[in-house]
């Protein structure tokens, strides 16, 4: 199913369910590579984001969205389908990197690439330490980067929920930060985690979210799976 299938018959619906108060869309360049960077707090978020923005987004998510089974699974994989995802394979070594290069692809092409630098889902709503890769893409390209807030979609889609029940959202797109293009090979760790907290502490400003200076991963594995 198309991206603009999506977008242009289904986003009326999503729209209408969701309610998006959509702010900041005049922050979003109007042509070239933007990356742009989100909390994630439910799996509709990478519905939402591209009903809200007047670009196409390319996301990349787990590959087990592609492939569960049932109601539950075959949903999933629509959804991620229409809205301009690519799985990617998250058990390391070259099937990442291969994902990675995807993104670097379409930020070439002059594309906008979503992502969500906490790498997963908040367990517990809270905004997490971000990881490097938004920022070693932007560097790597000069695309700009654009720090954007989700409110409201967890208590819309709690953990282990399907469907979303309706309510109220918002979608904050905040003040793009341009980079530089230079070659990561050339910059210290220190100055690619600076930027990687720059957008962070964006998101916080904008959602509002209490920051926790940890990966969300290493939580995950602290709660006891049922």
């Amino acid at each position: 199913m198309h991206y603009w299938f999506f977008v242009r018959l289904l986003g009326p619906l999503a729209r209408a369910w969701l309610h998006p108060d959509v702010r900041g869309v005049e922050n979003i360049p109007k042509s070239g590579p933007v990356i742009i960077a989100s909390n994630h707090l439910a799996v509709i978020d990478d519905g939402l984001l591209p009903v809200a923005c007047p670009r196409m987004i390319h996301f990349m998510a787990k590959s087990e969205y592609f492939t569960g089974r049932g109601l539950k699974g075959r949903f999933k994989k629509w959804w991620f389908s229409s809205v301009g995802v690519f799985p990617v394979d998250r058990s390391g070594g070259s099937k990442s990197l291969g994902a990675l290069e995807r993104a670097r692809g379409i930020l070439e092409q002059g594309h906008i690439f979503g992502i969500h630098p906490e790498g997963t889902r908040s367990p517990d709503g809270r905004l997490y330490r971000g990881h490097t890769g938004v920022a070693r893409l932007a560097f790597e390209t000069g695309a700009v980067i654009v720090p954007a807030a989700l409110i409201g979609t967890r208590e819309l889609q709690r953990p282990g929920k399907t469907l979303p029940s309706r309510g109220k959202t918002t979608v904050i797109f905040g003040r793009p930060i341009r980079v530089p293009r230079e070659s990561v090979n050339q910059l210290t760790h220190e100055e690619i985690r600076r930027l990687t907290d720059q957008v962070m502490h964006e998101i916080d400003r904008m959602s509002g979210q209490e920051y926790v200076d940890i990966y969300a991963q290493v939580v995950k594995k602290r709660i006891p799976s049922n």
